[in-house]
């Protein structure tokens, strides 16, 4: 503990060694057997949310947005990458994007891209588990002070507890289905009820992983020197291939500092030497702002302006059907949903869960699904078929994550959602698949 403080203090890192009294006094759900704590600045944040404020960001200054569209090849020619043929999944069409620089900035599928673009960039596949608990177990980030192992922090966000995470090395291959195991189940139960014991008897909503890349040195292929850190790479010095550039490693903590780079190497090449600003500027919802509250209190509004801080505003309608709720859960009204799907390129129930939560709580689809579905059909002109398909498919989206933890009442409640949508419904074996992540 004393050399944590010391690292801390030493990255200009606030630190308050606390007694373990003080620490329950801060944090009641922690261990009561821990022998001592420390207080240093931490919080939570929405990934979708975050990812969504960027891509509007990003928006704003003029950037374009494709989605739904695979990179199929690179367009090179004298040793410079003149840009990308794309296929858009949407429409069948091909498309050709040229820019004077191309930057890789997709994750573990970097190296991936690289391959198409003829260079090579080790990574390695490091998958990590979570899980996600009914409530609010604890209102401070709660981590172990110890060397990084499995199930180290407990995270509060929105109305729920996120416990993680496991890491294991897994091929490249299996990245696009990660499957969360028994195993990294019962790991994170047991390691998490030593952080916090009321775990024990806490409902667990879902459990779901991700990938992080962990990146080669150049000189050591064979992966034994990986690098958790922020890897930025000029491929002209590296290797011979002008106009390409990639960032990756790093995490989602880093991705500003990540995206600082990556650009300042990029104005470098285009000669532009103007300061990067983005570590002063507000993302789109997060401005200084003066929003009125209604005189009587709408819980609705509240969620709302959590989910979209100074942007609520433009959502508040006095009409009636608009206030009327869609997700009782999450409180995500008929009028967010039209937002969402005018302002935020929604066009599936999935998309619309990333902006807004609907289905993300307690009874994660049971009650909302229907209604969200039916709304999007309506508003984008949906045909009865693609409404059926988005909606079976977005059931089977939330069994998925539920598989792993399916007993006590989350297995009662994914029970009841397949009595509503099958025998209800009517919607089938042949939509709801038959498989180990969505038989019911």
């Amino acid at each position: 503990q004393a050399r944590f403080v010391e690292a801390c203090r030493k990255a200009g890192i606030r630190a308050d060694t606390l007694s373990p009294e003080e620490a329950m006094r801060l944090e009641p759900s922690v261990n009561p057997a821990l022998v001592g704590a420390v207080r240093v600045p931490d919080g939570s944040i929405d990934p979708f949310r975050l990812t969504m404020a960027n891509a509007l960001d990003a928006y704003r200054h003029g950037a374009q947005i494709f989605t739904h569209t695979e990179l199929m090849s690179f367009i090179i020619e004298g040793g410079r990458v003149l840009g990308v043929r794309v296929k858009d999944h949407r429409t069948g069409e091909e498309h050709e994007h040229r820019a004077r620089v191309t930057v890789n900035a997709a994750g573990i599928w970097g190296t991936l891209v690289a391959r198409k673009a003829g260079v090579t960039v080790s990574m390695f596949p490091a998958k990590g588990s979570l899980l996600i608990f009914g409530h609010r177990v604890n209102n401070m980030v709660i981590n172990r002070c110890r060397k990084p192992a499995n199930a180290d922090i407990l995270v509060p966000g929105d109305a729920i507890t996120v416990l993680g995470t496991t890491s294991d090395r897994v091929p490249i291959e299996t990245v696009d289905d990660m499957r969360v195991t028994q195993r990294e189940v019962e790991t994170l139960l047991t390691e998490g009820m030593q952080l916090v014991p009321s775990l024990a008897s806490t409902r667990i909503l879902r459990a779901y992983s991700g990938v992080r890349p962990l990146v080669a040195s150049d000189n050591d292929p064979s992966g034994r020197s990986i690098s958790r850190g922020i890897v930025c790479l000029d491929h002209l010095s590296r290797d011979g291939l002008a106009g390409f550039i990639t960032i990756t490693g790093g995490k989602l903590m880093t991705y500003r500092a990540m995206a600082e780079q990556a650009t300042d190497m990029v104005c470098r090449k285009l000669g532009i030497d103007k300061p990067c600003m983005t570590a002063v500027t507000h993302l789109p919802g997060a401005e200084e702002s003066e929003v009125k509250l209604p005189e009587k209190q709408i819980f609705a509004f509240m969620a709302r302006l959590g989910r979209h801080g100074s942007l609520a505003g433009s959502i508040a309608s006095d009409d009636e059907i608009d206030n009327s709720l869609v997700c009782e859960c999450e409180e995500v009204t008929v009028g967010e949903v039209k937002h969402a799907l005018s302002n935020h390129a929604v066009d599936s129930i999935d998309q619309l869960r990333r902006r807004t939560r609907v289905g993300m709580g307690t009874c994660q689809g049971q009650l909302c699904t229907l209604r969200a579905s039916c709304l999007i059909s309506q508003l984008l002109g949906r045909s009865p078929k693609d409404t059926i398909a988005d909606t079976a498919a977005f059931i089977n989206e939330r069994w998925r994550g539920m598989y792993p933890v399916a007993w006590g009442a989350t297995l009662s409640e994914a029970q009841l959602t397949a009595h509503i949508y099958q025998d209800l419904c009517g919607i089938g074996a042949a939509d709801l698949r038959t498989t180990q992540d969505s038989a019911w």
